[in-house]
């Protein structure tokens, strides 16, 4: 297991390097100029040149990268942040922590419905909760998220005021005792989490249940009940495991989705996390915060790819030795 790991930890790097490679060269290619951004529009021409050699934006591309990856492997260095000067790396942790949880709630909230919802309409085919289901998962999937995180401001915020408009984005919350800080919390994430587990659920609800419907089929479960094994235990012993093992791939592959969703969903719900941060770098041309924005979030894709391989190799041994 150990090598199996050390192998999958190895093909990461790479791919890392590449993501980090492509994406450098396409934002430096992208029409416009940081320096731009931090200029008045009457700088002088001498002033505007120091500007760009103190910034290193002077110098050709592919040299600006070598610096780059340089300081990152050699110092953990992302750089500095091109408007306000503070490193790339404490910009990032004052954002990541709060990605984290909101991606994290949605990831746990959403496995823990759509198994048993999966289950239930496996066992239950064709019934009218199978239906239903079926309808609110096509559903689920046609909606973009951007529509479906405007469509909850609008029922909860504007139409039913169930949950105060203060409340879009983290509030200040100097001054707050503990519970109160919680309930703030609470009333900040809920729509964001919302709009992204209702996606999850909708997809991975119906990934579930075809993938029990082809278990239930098997040969080994026609044997078990046949032998007068409880429906009950055929299900949830014999059957939940082996359909569990696509579900698993689901789950990780399902990763940069949620996080290309998180991005749109923090900008609309005005929550600050990384992805708020990477498109407001985007506006800014703020390249090393968008530099250092997409690194560890494609470091955090791959590393639930790896996760998603342990797991695999741990529920099936076989793939270990592939």
């Amino acid at each position: 297991m150990l090598k199996f790991i050390f192998k999958r930890i190895l093909f990461s790097i790479p791919i890392l390097f590449a993501v980090s490679v492509i994406t450098f060269f396409i934002l430096h290619a992208a029409p416009g100029d940081p320096a731009d951004m931090l200029m008045n529009p009457r700088t002088k021409p001498e002033d505007r040149a120091r500007i760009r050699h103190n910034l290193g934006l002077d110098r050709p591309v592919y040299v600006q990268y070598g610096i780059w990856i340089k300081n990152i492997t050699t110092k953990g260095d992302l750089g500095y942040s091109l408007v306000d000067g503070r490193p790339v790396a404490d910009v990032i942790m004052e954002r990541l922590p709060i990605t984290l949880t909101l991606m994290g709630i949605s990831y746990i909230l959403s496995f823990l419905a759509a198994v048993p919802l999966g289950v239930y309409c496996a066992v239950h085919r064709n019934s009218p909760f199978d239906h239903i289901l079926t309808l609110f998962s096509f559903s689920g999937l046609s909606v973009p998220s951007f529509w479906l995180a405007l469509l909850a401001i609008y029922m909860f915020v504007v139409q039913s005021r169930l949950i105060p408009f203060s409340t879009i984005g983290l509030p200040v919350m100097d001054g707050m005792t503990l519970w109160e800080q919680a309930g703030a919390w609470f009333l900040a994430l809920f729509l964001p989490v919302l709009v992204l587990t209702v996606r999850n659920i909708a997809g991975w609800s119906r990934y579930i249940r075809a993938s029990m419907v082809e278990t239930l089929q098997e040969d080994y479960i026609r044997t078990a009940r046949a032998l007068g094994i409880s429906e009950n235990t055929i299900i949830y012993k014999y059957a939940l495991k082996p359909a569990m093992l696509p579900m698993i791939t689901l789950i990780g592959l399902s990763l940069p989705d949620i996080a290309a969703g998180s991005f749109v969903i923090e900008y609309i719900f005005a929550v600050p996390g990384i992805g708020r941060l990477g498109i407001q770098a985007m506006e800014q041309r703020n390249y090393s915060v968008m530099m250092g924005d997409i690194l560890i979030a494609s470091a955090m894709i791959i590393l639930a790819n790896l996760i998603t391989d342990i797991a695999y190799g741990w529920a099936d041994p076989r793939i270990r030795t592939s």
